[in-house]
């Protein structure tokens, strides 16, 4: 986790959206709107998902692909940028093996994954991440789903009565993607969703594999994240496709999942542990004075937990409930230096992205505000303060300068 703290603006952006692109198309290719392909017959939601759990595994797939990321403004992006604009390109996914492939006019970004080995190249910063992922990880979901097996319509159906109490969903809607017969499912938020306006999901009615995955923002019909496929084909992949290379000449930044496999490891060994929460509680582990109002932007304060940020304390204080909650993270300084008046992060990253700054009770810090969300953070006394909410610009601000 110390990448996490310690990269630049620029490549932490890259490296979520990365992160994004990963989960997507390890487990779903995003496919373009529907065509003149097969549809198949109306089915219920229960009964569409039973099927693509039951249905055979494929050996491996092979798409054309459209990367679409619209969750920061484009006038805060210099360049062309696969990760943080998008991007189309290739995508092929066999027996733990993956490799995305996203072009622009700054190069082509890649994502190789290789059994537990990793590496993903950000072309704008001529950069390659590279790591292993955790032993204990890898796998563990499909062999809990052999050893459960596939649940009865019956159950998927109970659990989609849950599901509903917190969620709208649409049903099973029949259609075509790639000239793929699908069935899509549009899920949005029952209650406070914050800046979220839905997400939607098509699957391979026949495969079961699934096919569309889309973001959408409150009041936006646009999808801020998607990842699209115009064609598709299944099919054993030859191992020369991932016989690739990062790019020479990059620079090689390491990425420690050590961490990541050691607490999932020592989770049930320490579960039993208590952990330190409540005011009183928290303020006494920590070298500095919490900062806690019972209320922030008219949200009820809910939790305030002890944090272990590096083998330091540090604090999470939440406000408010579901996806619409605000959470305030506050450690020691040591490591954050304030920005400087430009528009550029204090990072030190001058080409890619820029961050603008913000005033925060005479405080000068950095504001990421997205289709989703928005992050402000400063410094102050010694101790820095990060403001994360599903909030626009103006509500992050002002329960920053309530602290």
């Amino acid at each position: 986790m110390k990448f996490l703290r310690t990269a630049s603006t620029n490549r932490l952006l890259a490296v979520l959206a990365v992160l994004v692109v990963i989960v997507a198309g390890g487990s779903a290719i995003a496919v373009a709107a529907s065509g003149s392909g097969p549809v198949p017959k109306p089915r219920s939601l229960a009964s569409a998902l039973h099927a693509a759990l039951s249905a055979r595994a494929v050996k491996g797939i092979s798409a054309n692909v459209t990367f679409t990321n619209n969750l920061i403004d484009a006038s805060n992006i210099q360049g062309s940028d696969p990760l943080l604009q998008g991007g189309t390109g290739r995508l092929w996914l066999g027996e733990d093996r993956l490799r995305l492939e996203l072009q622009s006019t700054n190069g082509d970004a890649q994502i190789v994954l290789d059994g537990r080995s990793f590496w993903v190249s950000d072309p704008a910063q001529r950069v390659v991440y590279s790591g292993t992922l955790p032993a204990g990880l890898a796998g563990q979901s499909q062999k809990a789903t052999k050893q459960e097996g596939v649940p009865t319509i019956a159950t998927i159906q109970s659990d989609l009565n849950k599901l509903v109490k917190h969620l709208n969903l649409s049903g099973a809607i029949p259609g075509d993607v790639a000239g793929q017969a699908t069935y899509t499912v549009r899920l949005t938020p029952q209650h406070d969703g914050g800046l979220l306006g839905a997400a939607e999901v098509a699957w391979d009615a026949v495969r079961g594999v699934p096919l569309r995955v889309a973001v959408y923002a409150k009041g936006n019909t646009t999808p801020v994240l998607e990842l699209a496929a115009t064609g598709i084909s299944y099919g054993s992949i030859p191992a020369s496709t991932f016989n690739v290379y990062p790019p020479a000449g990059s620079k090689v930044v390491k990425i420690s999942t050590a961490a990541i496999g050691s607490a999932h490891n020592k989770a049930g060994r320490h579960a039993h542990r208590a952990e330190v929460s409540g005011v009183s509680a928290v303020a006494a582990k920590l070298p500095f004075k919490l900062a806690a109002p019972s209320t922030l932007i008219a949200l009820p304060r809910q939790s305030v937990k002890l944090l272990d940020w590096g083998g330091k304390p540090a604090a999470l204080v939440t406000y408010g409930k579901g996806l619409g909650a605000v959470a305030v993270i506050e450690q020691t300084a040591a490591a954050y230096s304030a920005p400087s008046s430009s528009s550029q992060s204090s990072s030190g990253d001058h080409t890619g992205f820029s961050l603008p700054t913000v005033s925060i009770n005479g405080a000068t810090g950095t504001e990421l505000d997205t289709a989703l969300g928005t992050m402000v953070r400063f410094s102050r006394g010694g101790i820095s303060y990060t403001v994360i909410g599903s909030v626009p610009p103006v509500a992050a601000e002002k329960a920053a300068r309530k602290l």
